[in-house]
């Protein structure tokens, strides 16, 4: 008489093969959720950055109304959706730079604005120690964390 099916023995061999296979890929699969999140928060500076720096372009330009006392940044974030008005357009035309802020993807919190996750710095702060102030010079984010690269958040 053959006996059919797995031992005791193999069963316990296999299973961990199974554990060792899966204690192996967790670390990757942790390691391309950080990457992801790293990407997201890198795209999402770089499209904030693009629209202060339009939103100061159109300032130098003319085409934003400003004291001569200010700087040309928006005062807030929340400038850049809700837009300006164009100085140049007699149709009272608004200049828009950002469909929507997008959120700083290490910010925790899901039930925060998404302009209200990133740290403001006004050009009247040093880069060693950005502020908010009167207008928005540049963001960064708040995370405490450091990157895959060694360098931390709040310094990209």
């Amino acid at each position: 008489m053959t006996a059919r099916g797995f031992t005791l023995v193999e069963m316990l061999i296999a299973v961990a093969i199974v554990a060792l296979l899966a204690s192996v890929a967790l670390p990757f699969a942790e390691l391309q959720v950080q990457r992801q999140r790293e990407r997201d928060l890198r795209h999402a500076l770089r499209e904030v950055r693009e629209a202060i720096d339009a939103y100061k372009r159109a300032s130098d330009e003319g085409r934003i109304a400003r004291a001569a006392d200010k700087s040309g940044y928006p005062p807030t974030l929340r400038a850049l959706i809700e837009g300006v008005a164009d100085k140049r357009d007699a149709a009272g035309a608004k200049l828009y730079f950002l469909r929507r802020v997008p959120r700083d993807p290490f910010f925790a919190d899901p039930q925060v604005a998404a302009e209200d996750t990133w740290g403001l710095r006004s050009s009247s702060s040093p880069p060693e120690d950005p502020r908010a102030g009167a207008d928005v010079f540049d963001v960064y984010s708040r995370d405490p964390g450091t990157a895959i690269n060694g360098i931390a958040y709040r310094e990209w």
